[in-house]
């Protein structure tokens, strides 16, 4: 069989400017490597910042630090043609059987090593890759979003001035109503007070006796003691206005927590149940996925990493690293746990669930009273009530958050810092007459996550 060396090309090792072994390799953002003082000369001779391989010209001077991997590579595949220059020249005495065992158990550790890294290589360089088409993808859909965030702003402010514009025309056009029959009356008013004025200073009884009847009859106004003219006709307008706009940005949130879910649920685990961690009276399937509160006590051992107080189960799996996404069925149960939870804490008599205590969790009780598990409790006002409770873990970001399947809408997402291993926490809650007998089920994964450790 070929010899892993025998796979490689000594040209995957050279600079492609001064044809020698690398030296301090670093990578420019085409992806082709060179020795750090190689391309820094190439830089200063030639004026221009532009990979000598494929001409690709850079805006600004790509920051340079040594590519460590290709380093380490290139310094085993040094060390492995050093063995085999030496193992090879007929000058050296003969070496004995046994030397040349060890040297060729050292080459192949060392050959096998190379092999590792440069898979491990290609593995990041598509995880690169991928990266940035998701920030591509990710940066497209946000300025979607915000295009139409923005428009619905520009659209409610230009509907928020039409509208109270349209109030002020109106009450415009009643305020000036309102005058001219105001001042209708007025002159009305002032021309009968004209004629009484008249009548009263008149000597003519006869004339006096025909004015007199018809002027001292009042004539016919209206009460004006009611009728008022709004100064501020648009008073609310513009809270209604952000109202409505505060509605379609939650629309868009909502298509937002749908993207977001989608992308999430790749990071499905198989997570299961680890009966060695199960309170006794509860009962774990044989598959590990499913768990329900028994009616009597199971014949189980007891031990330290048992509840024995609280009917709780931990998850089999250790998270310690990456992301991390399971689903749970809660149905009609009107109790449940669901969170996940320090390797660390302590499982014997009363618990207090709380990330103080190594806990980021959330709970129903009584049927519809949703909570965060903090130090002080925070509610949760779910509507609809979830049948299927989405969990997901991202370490390296201290988060946990909670999802509605069904809906595709986020509940609540903790913020921390993790430092230890982590496990999946569930705990389907009391009897209660038959009510909550049902078993809480974690669902099927429906992808599963590669990592990218250095082997």
């Amino acid at each position: 069989m070929a010899s892993a060396m025998s796979l490689l090309s000594e040209k995957q090792f050279l600079c492609s400017l001064c044809r020698d072994v690398f030296s301090k390799p670093v990578t420019v953002p085409c992806g082709h490597s060179f020795c750090m003082a190689c391309i820094e000369r190439h830089w200063k001779s030639s004026g221009a910042y532009q990979c000598p391989l494929c001409k690709k010209r850079f805006k600004e001077k790509p920051d340079l630090s040594v590519n460590r991997l290709l380093a380490e590579i290139t310094e085993e595949f040094k060390k492995t043609r050093m063995v085999k220059s030496v193992a090879a020249s007929e000058k050296d005495p003969p070496v004995p059987q046994i030397k040349k065992a060890q040297l060729g158990k050292i080459l192949a550790e060392h050959q096998q090593k190379v092999q590792d890294r440069m898979k491990k290589l290609e593995e990041i360089s598509q995880c690169r890759k991928l990266m940035k088409d998701s920030a591509e993808r990710e940066i497209e859909e946000s300025k979607q979003v915000f295009a139409a965030l923005l428009c619905s702003l520009e659209r409610s402010q230009a509907e928020l001035i039409e509208l109270i514009e349209q109030k002020r025309r109106e009450a415009e056009w009643k305020a000036e109503g309102l005058i001219a029959e105001l001042e209708k009356e007025i002159w009305e008013l002032q021309s009968r007070s004209v004629e009484l004025e008249q009548l009263v200073q008149t000597e003519d009884q006869t004339e006096f006796l025909q004015r007199s009847a018809s002027l001292s009859s009042p004539p016919y106004i209206k009460n004006w003691s009611d009728i008022t003219v709004l100064a501020d006709p648009s008073l609310g307008a513009g809270r209604k206005a952000v109202t409505n706009l505060v509605k379609k940005c939650q629309e868009e949130v909502q298509k937002l927590t749908d993207i977001e879910l989608k992308r999430i649920q790749q990071y499905s685990d198989g997570v299961t149940l680890d009966p060695n961690t199960a309170h006794p009276y509860l009962i774990i399937s044989q598959d590990g996925k499913k768990v329900r509160l028994g009616t009597k006590r199971q014949a189980v051992p007891d031990n330290s990493k048992r509840f024995d107080h609280v009917a709780n189960v931990l998850g089999k799996q250790f998270f310690t690293s990456g992301r991390h996404y399971w689903e749970v069925d809660v149905g009609e149960k009107t109790e449940w746990d669901l969170g996940v939870a320090k390797q660390s804490i302590d499982r014997k008599g009363k618990i207090t669930v709380s990330p103080e205590n190594g806990y980021w969790s959330m709970c129903l009780r009584n049927g519809n009273q949703y909570t965060a598990n903090n130090a002080t409790s925070t509610p949760l006002l779910l509507q609809p009530k979830p049948w299927k409770v989405g969990v997901y873990v991202d370490y390296e970001e201290g988060q946990v958050s909670f999802y509605n399947v069904e809906t595709r809408t986020h509940i609540y997402t903790f913020m921390d810092t993790f430092t230890e291993k982590l496990r999946a926490f569930f705990g389907p809650g009391l009897h209660h007459d038959g009510k909550n007998s049902a078993p809480l089920i974690i669902s099927p994964a429906i992808h599963k996550s590669w990592e990218t450790e250095l082997v």
